[in-house]
């Protein structure tokens, strides 16, 4: 799946729920979502059932939609998943919710996953003291991330310091005025809060 550029707000209408992939927009009058919740395109409303594979598909484009990652990185994150104790999609949640990008966004970091995976990218976070630009990189229990001192004074953080925590995860522990946080504990399919029926992926995956 190639880079989406066009407007996201159109990838919430096609799969029939909100991704919250524009921030504090997705909560606001603003929605589009909210305004509109019906698929895009001139014959949107009027589509016919769909079939036990569209619906699979379907469930498959939305993870990847929340997640932002691209066919190939989540077949990778499916594959590993299958090889891992426990139930296979759970274990698949759990390696994107472990996604540095990800944690960045749970910790209200940034407002949407992709300004997340932005600071990433530009290099604004240690893990355990060691500097990490690469948004799929996967913590572990016991990891520590934290914003760069030499960022901390950055607009952005300086604004977070005087936030109020919002509502973070259990098993991550966020410190604002210090600009840290700590994964406590890997992540529980009841810890995912989105909407997803991994069953379905696992169903597609194996035909």
């Amino acid at each position: 799946m190639a880079t989406y550029r066009e407007a996201k707000c159109r990838l919430c209408r096609r799969e029939g729920c909100k991704l919250f992939l524009k921030g504090d927009r997705c909560y606001s009058s603003k929605c589009a979502f909210d305004r509109k919740p019906l698929p895009p395109g001139q014959h949107g409303a009027g589509r016919k059932k769909v079939s036990e594979y569209g619906m699979q598909l379907r469930e498959k484009q939305k993870v990847k939609r929340i997640y932002g990652v691209q066919e190939g990185q989540f077949r990778i994150y499916y594959r590993k998943a299958d090889k891992m104790k426990g139930i296979t999609g759970e274990n698949m949640l759990s390696l994107l919710e472990r996604r540095l990008d990800n944690v960045i966004y749970r910790m209200g970091l940034g407002s949407s996953r992709a300004q997340a995976r932005q600071l990433v990218n530009h290099g604004h976070f240690t893990v355990n003291g060691k500097p990490v630009n690469i948004p799929s990189y996967i913590v572990k229990a016991g990891d520590v991330i934290a914003v760069k001192e030499n960022k901390a004074s950055n607009k952005h953080f300086e604004a977070i310091k005087t936030m109020k925590v919002g509502n973070i995860p259990k098993w991550l522990k966020f410190d604002p005025e210090k600009l840290t946080g700590e994964v406590l504990a890997l992540p529980q399919r009841d810890d995912i809060d989105s909407q997803i029926s991994e069953h379905m992926i696992v169903e597609l995956y194996s035909k």
